[in-house]
């Protein structure tokens, strides 16, 4: 009887799998064929990056969705919409975005106060939330912030010149997170990381364990997304009970001793210290302040080093192009008498271009996110994306598609002059999201990759080492899309 039980259970399972792996064919919508039990997520985490999944179903379902504009995957049992056409990836972020408001990121308030953070939130949480964060990264405040900043990388350059004279190939992948690392810090807590003079300080320690999961712990965090309320239910965590430990011990520091010592400061950590203070609105919990430095500085030192380590590696690989971006550098430093400054910057036009074909090449972020909040339907279509439906827009393949980018492969900064820009479709572009739920610290984040990068230049000139593979390999555990092992390049003074 037992046994004749459980034969029933398993054809029952293997039918309702069928069933659900059928959802795409039963609407006559193009799809890549799953795999039980990851359905088109086979090798993410072990063999395959996030973003080399992505850009593979882009490549095989691209020609399929003509009067569509979308196509169909499976992240394990769970259907998912993937949208190709431009002006579908446009209505999801921006002309429909009440019908697509909140991601598909998993969070857990009361198990990992860490996950409760402005990516994650949703709803009108959400909203109040970003509307009373924007003020911290307006163009006013990035220049307040700028000096801050290039202290920073001054100090980055004098490491990396007093590295070279022992051994002039360095592992530069490391070096670039312990900068932004310190940049971060200071301005999101206003703490001296020492992360340049010390590669195993605390904070670099932390922000390692952040991205750096096992294949395990990223299919958990997948799960998690795609099923909340059972993870809820069970517990489930994304962060490490250290790192949760480690930083809202960093805050509750910071804020008493800004308290204790009066201390006013133009940095982020200001900014929730008086939201915490609020009295005619719910004030943000010290959990909940914690919560908006973590993300600001998880999302801001691993993006901003990643590109800078990208763009390194591709000036090393193109001479030509690592002259003009240098060229750049020195002919605006001599029209502002040598100093570095935020309007010296913003005129150093190549060294942006070199910085945004990096993030088209190699998009930190292979994919946004969406979950559909009610029934939507798709314009010039019968079909309908069912309430609670994930939405993914395919950022990497996007990225790497001929239409928009002839050549893909080819990094090519010139892609990103204003003519050419102003020829393409700004949907085609893509590395910060786009609509109300861009990323709120773009500017910030640009500002800091633009800073290094034009120290570096102005210092050094780089080479490949015979250590570092062509092409690079991109790390399949991370979450972020990033090298997997080190940048090895042979660095002179100049």
């Amino acid at each position: 009887m037992f046994l004749h039980l459980l034969v029933a259970a398993l054809l029952l399972g293997v039918l309702w799998v069928r069933r659900r792996f059928a959802y795409w064919k039963d609407r006559g919508v193009p799809y890549v064929e799953p795999t039980f039990p990851h359905g088109n997520l086979a090798g993410m985490g072990s063999t395959l990056h996030m973003g080399n999944v992505i850009r593979s179903v882009y490549g095989q379902l691209k020609g399929k969705t003509a009067g569509l504009g979308f196509a169909g995957m499976y992240f394990f049992l769970n259907p998912v919409t993937v949208v190709f056409d431009l002006e579908l990836v446009k209505n999801v972020l921006v002309k429909d975005f009440h019908y697509f408001h909140d991601r598909s990121v998993y969070h857990n308030e009361k198990d990992d106060p860490l996950s409760e953070h402005l990516f994650a939130m949703e709803g009108t949480k959400w909203r109040s939330l970003r509307s009373k964060l924007t003020p911290t990264f307006t163009s006013g405040k990035m220049k307040m912030m700028f000096p801050t900043i290039r202290a920073v990388a001054d100090e980055f350059s004098k490491c990396v010149a007093g590295t070279i004279k022992s051994d002039p190939e360095l592992e530069l992948k490391e070096l670039l997170a312990r900068f932004t690392t310190d940049v971060i810090g200071n301005c999101a807590f206003g703490l001296e990381c020492n992360s340049l003079k010390d590669a195993d300080a605390e904070f670099r320690r932390m922000g390692r364990k952040v991205f750096h999961v096992t294949r395990f712990g990223l299919l958990k965090r997948f799960l998690a997304s795609q099923y909340p309320n059972v993870a809820r239910r069970l517990g489930v965590t994304n962060n490490a009970p250290d790192v949760s430990k480690f930083f809202l011990n960093a805050v509750r520091e910071t804020v008493q001793y800004r308290l204790t010592n009066n201390v006013q400061r133009n940095d982020f950590m200001s900014l929730l210290m008086e939201l915490m203070k609020e009295e005619d609105v719910d004030p943000l919990s010290i959990e909940q302040a914690t919560a908006q430095a973590f993300v600001f500085f998880a999302a801001g030192f691993e993006t901003s080093s990643t590109a800078m380590a990208f763009c390194l590696y591709e000036l090393a690989v193109n001479q030509e192009l690592q002259r003009k971006a240098t060229d750049n550098v020195n002919e605006v430093l001599k029209r502002y008498d040598g100093t570095l400054s935020y309007e010296a910057l913003q005129d150093m036009v190549y060294i942006d271009m070199c910085i945004n074909e990096s993030l088209r090449k190699y998009s930190p972020a292979a994919t946004l996110s969406r979950i559909a909040s009610k029934d939507y339907p798709v314009p010039g279509t019968k079909h309908v994306i069912p309430k609670g439906q994930t939405v993914l827009v395919p950022v990497h393949g996007i990225h790497h598609d001929p239409e928009y980018y002839p050549d893909p492969d080819r990094f090519l900064p010139e892609r990103f002059d204003e003519q050419t820009k102003a020829n393409r479709n700004p949907y085609a572009f893509l590395p910060f999201g786009e609509g109300p739920r861009n990323c709120i610290g773009l500017r910030f984040g640009l500002m800091q990759a633009r800073i290094g990068m034009a120290v570096l230049l102005k210092h050094f000139h780089f080479t490949l080492s015979p250590k570092t593979p062509v092409p690079l390999r991109a790390s399949p555990s991370n979450t972020v899309f990033t090298i997997d092992g080190g940048l090895f390049l042979k660095v002179q003074t100049v």
